[in-house]
């Protein structure tokens, strides 16, 4: 059986515990059901044993001054010897879905930012408050199985804006927050192979209802199959 690994946590201000019930009711729903751990260290012990690493936390040095009372309970390194286990992991054929917060995780660790294609960048990245959003599929998306038959569609949730980005990305979707900010549009999905891995990056899900917006919802079963390379991927 096809098994996945759903790292969660962190401090207050996203619902970790409800989003993970959901995502755990999504993987189980596309035959991937998941062991939910909120420990990076017990992950990293136990990952080998998956096919799919399903990360929607935010775990890391919290070096930041406004975070400083939050640090001695929720604070995380990821240290080298780690970032490599997710890294061999991942080229040794294993699937990676990094959601909403997996781009703040670990420090922008050069590792874990290579895997995803992104990473938050301090004094440079931003959202717009909690919100409607307005989701469209590129036209790389319309040919990619991710995405392929999808329509646009409008969700409660945050844009991350003006990440630190590998040059070659490509995204599947794009967004934009309505009526706020600029209105720019930003990159919010898009795949990565890496070594005989795939990764899939989705910068949406603040919240459970995020995964429970039908296309949404229908697009990150997709993604996770995908990336496992589960038998019903076709």
């Amino acid at each position: 059986m096809n098994r996945s690994l759903l790292l969660t946590g962190g401090p207050p201000g996203h619902d970790f515990a409800g989003v993970a019930d959901e995502l755990a009711r999504l993987l189980a729903d596309v035959g991937l059901p998941a062991e939910v751990v909120d420990d990076p260290d017990v992950a990293l012990a136990e990952l080998a044993s998956y096919d799919l690493f399903v990360v929607h936390a935010l775990r890391w040095s919290m070096h930041v001054d406004r975070y400083a009372a939050l640090r001695d309970d929720h604070a995380y390194h990821l240290s080298d010897d780690g970032a490599e286990v997710i890294d061999r992991f991942v080229r040794g054929g294993g699937g990676l879905l990094a959601l909403h917060t997996a781009v703040i995780c670990f420090d922008g660790h050069p590792g874990w930012r290579a895997l995803c294609g992104a990473s938050w960048s301090w004094g440079q990245s931003s959202h717009d408050p909690l919100g409607p959003v307005e989701i469209e599929v590129s036209d790389h998306g319309r040919a990619h199985l991710l995405t392929a038959g999808c329509e646009g569609f409008e969700l409660i949730d945050e844009i991350y804006g003006d990440l630190d980005t590998d040059d070659e990305l490509t995204p599947l979707l794009v967004g934009r927050s309505v009526g706020r900010s600029e209105g720019r549009q930003h990159p919010v999905l898009w795949t990565t192979q890496v070594g005989d891995g795939r990764v899939v990056t989705d910068l949406l899900g603040h919240s459970a209802a995020s995964f429970t917006q039908p296309t949404h919802r229908r697009i990150v079963g997709r993604a996770a199959v995908w990336a496992a390379r589960t038998p019903v991927e076709a």
